[in-house]
């Protein structure tokens, strides 16, 4: 019988992809649409993509599919065919990275959810009536010098590094804080045109149908999310209206849209913008460090993390013991 899931330490996960003799692609998707036995066909896209040694993260629910993955490059149009043949996901965009990392992913990784994006709203109409129209680079950027209101629909620490000029950016740390934040701050602009984006659009959809369905008249999406902006922008060589960095769920941390940099480094509070995971097992947490801070404290978010990391590996093996790590986990939320 046919293994249907990884049965390899990440150590050696990372040697056989480090010692693979072919570039990757990163590439992410999703699409809302209802879904038949999502166990039975989870099973079948693990056989299936793990014949092409692609890896990543994907989640399935029975309102459709929200992937992340690295394909082998010169499996990519396999890979294409390989997803058309599922009814359901024909002809589904693909978003490919701008830049690609040495390792994005180190295993494939399929997982049967309630839903594809957790947004914890009861009863939220995800129908294609339900949810705004989604608008190209174009219209994005005339809507944006017409004066629309735009909002940056992730968290905290992914907008503090790049985001659309003139957004509102909420300081949340997930998707299901945003929504009713969202909702506050947009208070008396139901008649208005608001303006949604995120990093690969999946995160607007739900947002425009709550919307919507909270008596806002005029809510639009960025088709694609900013990944498509960016690569549209570059290819039509148009004038991007975002700044900075575009944060991703993968080794890459993050992909410079522009050279500016909007962060501030949370130890010294210059100018940075480098994602570090505070190597502290009991901590973890994700947060900005310039490169000075970085070799000072070794990546460590604070002296307290440091003195733990000079420990004996016995004793912090003992303080981890019934520890909750604060690390905001690297995943569409």
């Amino acid at each position: 019988m046919q293994q249907l899931r990884n049965l390899y330490s990440k150590e050696e996960c990372l040697k056989r992809v480090e010692a693979e003799p072919f570039k990757r692609k990163t590439i992410s998707f999703y699409k809302y649409t209802e879904l038949k036995n999502v166990q039975g066909l989870r099973d079948r896209l693990y056989i299936l993509w793990s014949g092409l040694d692609v890896l990543g993260r994907i989640y399935i629910a029975e309102e459709g599919i929200n992937a992340q993955l690295s394909v082998p490059e010169h499996k990519v149009d396999a890979f294409r065919m390989i997803v058309d043949i599922i009814p359901e996901f024909k002809d589904v965009p693909f978003k490919f990275a701008l830049e690609e990392p040495e390792i994005s992913f180190w295993k494939l990784t399929i997982k049967v959810r309630d839903h594809i994006l957790a947004h914890g709203i009861q009863d939220l109409d995800m129908t294609v009536a339900e949810v705004g129209p989604h608008l190209s680079a174009e219209e994005y950027n005339k809507a944006i010098e017409d004066g629309a209101t735009i909002v940056d629909m992730r968290n905290g620490y992914e907008s503090e590094i790049g985001h659309f000029e003139g957004a509102i950016t909420p300081e949340v740390n997930t998707f299901r804080e945003e929504l009713p934040k969202v909702l506050e701050e947009l208070k008396g602009k139901e008649e208005e045109k608001i303006l949604l984006y995120c990093t690969g659009g999946i995160r607007c959809e739900p947002t425009s149908a709550y919307l919507k369905q909270h008596g806002f008249k005029d809510v639009n999406q960025l088709h694609g999310g900013i990944i498509q902006y960016a690569e549209d922008v570059k290819k039509k060589k148009m004038d991007t209206k975002y700044i900075g960095k575009n944060f991703v769920f993968d080794g890459r941390i993050a992909e410079a849209i522009t050279d500016d940099v909007l962060g501030t480094c949370h130890n010294c509070k210059q100018p940075a913008n480098t994602h570090v995971d505070c190597p502290n097992e009991i901590c973890h947490v994700l947060f900005i460090q310039c490169v000075e801070c970085q070799k000072e404290m070794q990546k460590c978010c604070s002296y307290e993390c440091v003195k733990i990391m000079q420990l004996p590996d016995a004793e912090r093996r003992e303080m981890r013991k019934g520890k909750k790590s604060k690390f905001l986990v690297n995943q569409p939320v």
